[in-house]
């Protein structure tokens, strides 16, 4: 008896039974959320206030009320995103979780589990992996991000990071990187949610750790 029980796997041993997520992501990756959530919302506003094209967001999806309200929020979830954006990036690194859970990042593997997932036929079974798609979708919004608070720092102290300006080509330049940078990121956003809808186990992950 003692010889099967010790062959039998071990709940935690078995697929999407053992730690996913340690403390530290689940906290700053909701950080994350709430940031997110607050710089779209406000950024709206802003936009609304000086629009870059002939649209503008419906105001009962914007925060802040006014551009000067708008602008507070912003400025506030900057902080946010910048500072957890940091110890999420910091922890990665120091724990080895990046190398482990992102890499390697080869194009062949991320286009034949894309034609994977168009087809509906990637797999989900352990929570635990990665795949190609997901690896590729982490990295790009990690660089989305950065490029987002980048050409934020241009158009909120221009004179100040005048070689940032010159690199992200301009005032102007830097408006249009910023706007497209927060589209990309409200895209990845949507299909993230959309995934997390189609296989839910992955949110109790998140809030749960297991």
């Amino acid at each position: 008896m003692f010889a099967t029980a010790r062959s039998q796997p071990s709940p935690a041993s078995l697929p999407g039974h053992g730690a996913v997520h340690p403390l530290w992501l689940r906290l700053t990756h909701w950080a994350n959320a709430v940031a997110v959530f607050v710089l779209v919302a406000s950024g709206w506003r802003i936009y609304n206030a000086a629009p870059l094209f002939d649209f503008r967001f419906p105001p009962s999806l914007t925060l802040g009320g006014w551009l000067g309200g708008a602008l507070q929020w912003h400025f506030a979830a900057m902080w946010l995103l910048v500072a957890n954006g940091l110890v999420y990036l910091g922890l990665n690194l120091a724990t080895g979780r990046a190398r482990r859970r992102f890499w390697p990042l080869r194009p062949r593997e991320v286009l034949h589990d894309l034609r994977a997932a168009l087809r509906g036929q990637l797999s989900h079974a352990d929570p635990q992996r990665y795949n190609a798609v997901q690896r590729a979708a982490y990295v790009f919004v990690t660089l989305t991000s950065v490029l987002v608070v980048l050409s934020g720092l241009v158009l909120w102290k221009s004179v100040q990071f005048p070689l940032l300006r010159d690199l992200l080509g301009g005032y102007e330049a830097a408006r249009h990187i910023h706007f497209f940078a927060m589209a990309a990121l409200v895209g990845f956003v949507v299909v993230h949610l959309l995934m997390a809808a189609l296989v839910p186990r992955t949110v109790l992950a998140m809030l749960r750790g297991r």
